[in-house]
């Protein structure tokens, strides 16, 4: 018999899911099991398996800790430490922004753009939490990837990160976008900069409150960052080399307007998942044969 000072997993993660709807929604119940499965060791199936299951006072003052910290905003990425990304478990600390399925664009568009199997030099500014240089690092084992951020923080992460999944492929530099590239020139340049709009009321909303502000926004249009980027690409990438942007949804004639004015050609913009202009691509020079 289950001692009466005990809580049972199931009553315990039913707790959970109604203090979590409000933050959660539909998500409650899965926020709710993540949590419990962070402090118990115990995965879904597991929970499922036994909802009588009487949890400890230690994981259960740890579960209400959690289940707390969420219903006061905080991304559910920051309580658990990691957030998946391109099939790839990442670690996410408030020093990184939170990889984002968007973000996976760019991935996939790179991937799509440069030769599979041969020795591609890839360039990625504000690497973060790594989560572009790794998948494209996994996917491309024969790519060479030089991935960069001001942060010494983010770069802990992303280090952590790199050695985690066996991405042997990338190497870290510290610099502010080009200025750890020295006069190198690349097939590629990629990169997720900052694009919102300094006074954009979204940055005071959802997890955009806990992620670090200089990798969300960048001057009062938002393009502060994207205007420094394609100006100093050329000077960087290999005769025909590749610039590939993520921007915001209404940022696309913008960012077009950049690329025509510094030279570049080949100029294309994909969607992502939600049919929002999100990746634009564009070819600097024509490429040697």
């Amino acid at each position: 018999m289950m001692d009466p000072g005990t809580v049972a997993l199931a009553v315990a993660i039913g707790e959970a899911r109604r203090r979590l709807q409000t933050v959660a929604g539909d998500c409650a119940g899965l926020e709710a099991s993540l949590l419990l499965g962070r402090v118990s060791g115990l995965n879904r199936a597991a929970q499922l398996a036994s909802p009588e299951l009487p949890l400890t006072a230690s994981v259960l003052n740890a579960f209400r800790h959690l289940v707390d910290q969420r219903d006061l905003g905080n991304p559910i990425a920051h309580l658990l430490g990691e957030r998946e990304f391109w099939g790839l478990t990442l670690e996410v600390t408030p020093a990184v922004l939170i990889p984002r399925p968007e973000t996976e664009l760019l991935v996939e568009t790179a991937l799509r753009t440069l030769p599979r199997d041969a020795s591609v030099d890839i360039l990625e500014l504000g690497t973060g939490s790594g989560a572009i240089a790794v998948a494209l690092a996994v996917e491309r084992p024969a790519w060479r990837i030089i991935a960069t951020d001001v942060s010494t923080p983010a770069l802990a992460v992303s280090r952590r990160n790199i050695d985690r999944h066996g991405a042997d492929n990338v190497t870290l530099r510290q610099g502010d976008w080009f200025a750890a590239a020295g006069d190198e020139r690349f097939d590629a340049v990629v990169s997720n900069p900052p694009y919102i709009a300094a006074r954009d009321p979204h940055l005071r909303r959802g997890d955009l409150r806990f992620e670090p502000e200089e990798a969300l926004a960048a001057g009062q249009d938002g393009l502060a960052a994207l205007r420094q980027i394609v100006a100093a690409a050329p000077a960087h990438l290999k005769p025909g080399g590749w610039l590939i942007l993520e921007h915001g949804y209404d940022q696309q004639p913008a960012v077009g307007g950049l690329l025509h004015d510094a030279g570049f050609n080949e100029v294309g913009c994909l969607s992502d998942l939600a049919g929002q202009p999100r990746c634009t691509i564009a070819r600097f020079g024509e490429a040697t044969a």
